[in-house]
Order: structure tokens, then sequence, then C-alpha cells
């Protein structure tokens, strides 16, 4: 993303609020006045936010300005950290230790921050068992997690069985 800023003779506007390189505030002066100060101090007036009222314009480099933003929106790039969502499929006949592996991998996704989608599978039949009995077999997958979680989504009805998202908690058990 690339931001660009008018300069100088590019300025509409006719009255600006001028900051110096400093940070020292001139105030709303016409743009007249704004140029012929940057060019006393061979630096650019730059816009910096066009939709306020008045316009905010900067007086500095153009090219140092430039640098420092794009190091800015660098650096904000490398702190933003996606959260996926990753699923789990379990079966009702699902044994404990193979739940007990899920619950490992579910923990650990968990733990990197991830929110995780557990899907409980029912083929045919089993779709229109008590919803109770169905409730109880997730849970029984919840308890084997190792780290702290809440849920996102509570557990409803989807075309292959039920759905539930969990995601972490960072509140400690209590």
């Amino acid at each position: 993303m690339r931001v660009y800023n008018r300069i100088n003779r590019q300025i509409r506007a006719t009255e600006l609020r001028v900051i110096g390189e400093e940070g020292e505030n001139f105030g709303v002066i016409p743009l007249e006045e704004a140029l012929r100060i940057a060019k006393e101090r061979n630096l650019d007036l730059i816009e910096i936010s066009s939709t306020s009222i008045p316009v905010v314009a900067k007086i500095a480099d153009y090219g140092r300005f430039q640098y420092a933003e794009k190091k800015k929106l660098k650096e904000a790039k490398t702190k933003v950290h996606t959260v996926e969502v990753k699923s789990l499929q379990v079966k009702i006949g699902t044994d404990d230790h193979d739940l007990l592996l899920k619950a490992e991998k579910a923990s650990e996704w968990l733990k990197e921050g991830h929110r995780v989608r557990l899907n409980l599978f029912l083929p045919g039949r089993s779709k229109y068992m008590n919803k109770d009995f169905l409730k109880e077999r997730i849970s029984r997958m919840l308890k084997l997690l190792t780290e702290n979680y809440k849920i996102a989504e509570e557990a409803k009805a989807s075309l292959k069985g039920l759905t539930m998202v969990i995601e972490k908690d960072n509140k400690p058990k209590v």
C-alpha cells in the first residue's frame, strides 16, 4: 500500500494548520504564507490530513518524511498476527486415545493463538440423535484440552453434524 501526500503547489486548500519540523505549531495560516516559510527553510510543505478542517500540513524534508512513513508501515505489518481457524473432526464413536491426540493438537493450536473449530461428524441416522447426548460427546473432547479456552460459537447443527468454535482464553482457570 503506497501513501501519496500532496506537496508544495499540489496542495489545494487555501488555509492550513501548519506544524513545523520540530513539532512547533504555526496555527492556521494561508497556503502562500506556509509555502514561503517552507521555502525559507529549504523544506517542503506536506499535506498530512486532507479530510480534516482545516487541512493539516507539515513543514519537513519530503524524502525523509516518505522514509519514516514507509518504516512505520513496515513495522506495523510485522506486528500483525493473523488468526486462522483450524478444524478438527471427531465422530461419535471416536476412542479416548484418539480424542486425546486430537485434544493435544487443538491445545497446540490454541497456544499459538488460533481458533479451533470442532466438528462432530454425524453420518446417516446419527444426525437425529438427542442433542444433549451429542453435546456431551463434544464436551468429552473439551475436557481433554490443556490450554485455557473460551467458547467463541456455541455448538450448532451444520451440514455434517455439530460444530463448535473455541479460542484461547487469557484468563487463568479458577
